[in-house]
Formats: structure tokens, C-alpha cells, sequence
């Protein structure tokens, strides 16, 4: 059977709590055969790695963006600590999800442009001092991320994940030089998403790793507008099962079957996540 990584997967969100167990067991019937779980804040440290080593997946910690508002200096000191006290946990992956987030107006703004970067800059100095992978979330940000990584860049160079990737062809191709993999998932299942599906239809195929951000980033099938909304129409709930038709629609764009995506899409998320090579069946 063919099978699937979903490399950024929230299963610890509110969404999940009424069935997470469903949830994962029906990613499983689907081919998804493991799931790495990011977190967001110090508060939901224990919650990642708590389910990834329930449901056999992986984790990883850090503190997002959009948590900065809220977060303090010592999470900081806590996420350190924490990454000492894991370092011999087979699940713990990479650092993340962390990044900057230029879309939200409030966070676009000083003060909070600069202390996204404070947070930002500390957790790659983290990543690089405990020899991790990080998952960048990357909104309307990518010039500032590259020039951070690029400044911090670890002896053996960076590897990792730019999840959601949304900017331009040559800010990706500026990432993979670096050494990161693009993920993709929901949104290219959108005909009007016209850039990022020609993008995850010409980029380099080892550039490209599979993910589905749930509950985010539904796929069309399950997305809502917000006047069906009103109209009284549920948005539908994105899960770690939807990640096969996700990436059907990413195989038809590149005229590739679904199982050679998979084995490609596999490949660069163990290349992206060494330690991923020990967790996943034979």
C-alpha cells in the first residue's frame, strides 16, 4: 500500500479533542503512516509530544508567530530546557513551528515586527545549538526569513521544512539552495491558487514534501465561503486523512502517479527530518 507522511499536522487543536483517536486511526486507513506534530507555545509542549508518542508519529517543539503577543523571554529558557531534557527522544524531530508572519496587521507593526524577529533569530540559535531541523511558517515573510537563516546558517547548513510555501519562484528556489523542502498541501487544490500550484507543479520534485495543516488550510472540497457560511453550510474539517486526495491533485499536476509522489514526497521529508528514518515501517 502506498504511503503518506503528513509533515505538519496539528492533531493536538481544539478541533480534534472529540475524536483525535478516530481522527489518526482514520489517516491510517488512508495510507497516512505517520503524522509530525508542531507545536505552537510553551503551553502545548507536552501536548505534542504526548501524542506523537500515543499515536507512534513525531513532534516538534517551538513557539509560533502568531503566539508571540502572548509568549515571554523564559518560554524561551523553557523551550531550550525542554529540547535538552528530549535530546534522546527518538520522536522529537525539529524545532518549530516557528517563522515570522507579515500578514497579520497587528504582528506587521512595530513593536511586535520586531520581536516576531527577537523570537524568531533565538529559536534558529536553539535549533542550530541542539542540532535540529526547523519548520518555518512563512506568510508574506520569506526575504526576512532567508536573511535570518541565511545569517545563522549552522556549519553543516540548515535542514527543515518552509510549510504553507507561498512566496515567489526564485524565494523558493533561495530556501532550497539553503537546504530546506516546500510543502504543500490544501491550497493547491484550488484552480484560482494559480501561483503556488504552478509552483508545486515545476519546482524541483525533491524540493516537495506533502502536509495537510490541519484542521487549516481545508482542501476545496471542504471549504466554505463565507457566504455559504451564513447561509448556514458547515466549513468541512480538514484531517491528516485528507493527504492522498490532496496529493492526487499534486501528482495530476505534475503527471506523476500517486504512488511516485509518494516515494518522492517520503524520501525528501526523511532527507528534511533525519531522525524520521527510525520511526517509520520497513
Amino acid at each position: 500500500m502506498t504511503f503518506w507522511i503528513d509533515t505538519h499536522c496539528h492533531l493536538d487543536a481544539a478541533e480534534f479533542l472529540p475524536d483525535m483517536a478516530s481522527v489518526r486511526a482514520r489517516a491510517a486507513r488512508q495510507g497516512v503512516a505517520h503524522c509530525v506534530l508542531p507545536a505552537v507555545s510553551a503551553s502545548n509542549f507536552a501536548a505534542v509530544r504526548l501524542l506523537a508518542h500515543e499515536f507512534s508519529d513525531s513532534y516538534a517543539l517551538g513557539i509560533h508567530p502568531l503566539c508571540v503577543p502572548d509568549a515571554q523571554e523564559a518560554d524561551l529558557q523553557t523551550l531550550d530546557a525542554e529540547l535538552t531534557l528530549r535530546r534522546s527522544d527518538p520522536r522529537l524531530v525539529a524545532v518549530g513551528e516557528i517563522g515570522l508572519d507579515y500578514f497579520v496587521p497587528a504582528l506587521k507593526q512595530s513593536p511586535m515586527r520586531e520581536r516576531q524577529e527577537f523570537f524568531y533569530r533565538a529559536q534558529l540559535k536553539l535549533a542550530r545549538q541542539h542540532g535540529l531541523p526547523v519548520i518555518l511558517h512563512v506568510r508574506r515573510s520569506a526575504d526576512k526569513l532567508l536573511k535570518h537563516l541565511r545569517e545563522l546558517q549552522p556549519e553543516g547548513g540548515w535542514r527543515g521544512i518552509g510549510h504553507a510555501f507561498n512566496g515567489s519562484e526564485q524565494q523558493a528556489l533561495e530556501f532550497i539552495k539553503l537546504g530546506f523542502k516546500l510543502g504543500f498541501g490544501g491550497t493547491v487544490t484550488f484552480d484560482s491558487a494559480r501561483q503556488i500550484r504552478r509552483l508545486a507543479s515545476q519546482l524541483p520534485l525533491d524540493a516537495l514534501v506533502m502536509e495537510t495543516d490541519s484542521p487549516d488550510i481545508p482542501p476545496h472540497w471542504l471549504y466554505r465561503t463565507a457566504e455559504q457560511r451564513a447561509d448556514g453550510q458547515c466549513q468541512g474539517r480538514n484531517e491528516p486523512g485528507e493527504l492522498p486526495r490532496i496529493a492526487g491533485v499534486l501528482a495530476q499536476l505534475r503527471g506523476l502517479s500517486d504512488e511516485a509522489l509518494a516515494r518522492a514526497t517520503t524520501a525528501n521529508a526523511l532527507a528534511a527530518f533525519p531522525k524520521l528514518k527510525g520511526l517509520l515501517p520497513c
